[in-house]
């Protein structure tokens, strides 16, 4: 996929900003800082799936992971319980250093708004923005993020199941461009088979 572009000073000053605060992590992804990857990987899932999409979706698409790397998982209990919270807190960091960085590049307020609403997934499965907004996030993470899973894991079976989850949280639209990496070149062999594996687990639901 292209590098998208914006469409306003607004939406490229708030891009710049986002991208600005990304390139910090200390995490790579083939020679990029991770979420400054992912940011951008997002924003283009998004692109695709809705070509259409709203500054507002586009921005909280650039922005999921925005900073992510300062509020680590280990800063929370183990277990689903401290997980959760984590996820939590997560998503209300995203949405005020989004808003906070949205005003400050003179993005639209009610654009900025709209954004940190995504971000925070409000109304996730009634909500046509929040679930492309899903889909987009949840592709990116399986073309950054599992391989990394999966070897931190070192449970197949288990990685499957954990990527299954997130299938089952996607529209068909979705699911759809998960089966197309299934098959693509983005993906090593290792992550197609656990993505195959994920696929028939919801299959037999």
């Amino acid at each position: 996929m292209e590098e998208v572009t914006g469409s306003g000073g607004g939406l490229d000053g708030c891009r710049a900003a986002i991208d600005l605060a990304n390139s910090l992590d200390p995490r790579d992804h083939d020679g990029e800082p991770l979420a400054l990857a992912q940011g951008r990987m997002a924003e283009e899932w998004v692109m695709r799936l809705a070509p259409d999409a709203s500054d507002a979706l586009r921005m909280a698409a650039r922005a999921h992971h925005l900073r992510r790397w300062e509020l680590p998982r280990s800063a929370y209990p183990e277990g689903r319980a401290g997980y959760l919270r984590w996820r939590r807190a997560q998503r209300q960091r995203h949405a005020r250093d989004l808003a906070a960085i949205a005003e400050d590049s003179g993005l639209d307020g009610s654009v900025a708004v709209r954004a940190a609403e995504i971000v925070s997934k409000q109304q996730l499965g009634s909500d046509p923005e929040v679930q492309t907004f899903e889909d987009a996030v949840s592709l990116t993470f399986v073309v950054t993020e599992l391989e990394p899973v999966a070897a931190r894991l070192g449970d197949d079976t288990k990685t499957a199941a954990i990527v299954a989850k997130t299938l089952t949280k996607m529209s068909d639209a979705g699911r759809e461009q998960a089966r197309a990496l299934a098959v693509s070149g983005r993906l090593d062999d290792h992550s197609r088979r656990i993505l195959a594996e994920a696929a028939t687990m919801i299959a037999g639901q």
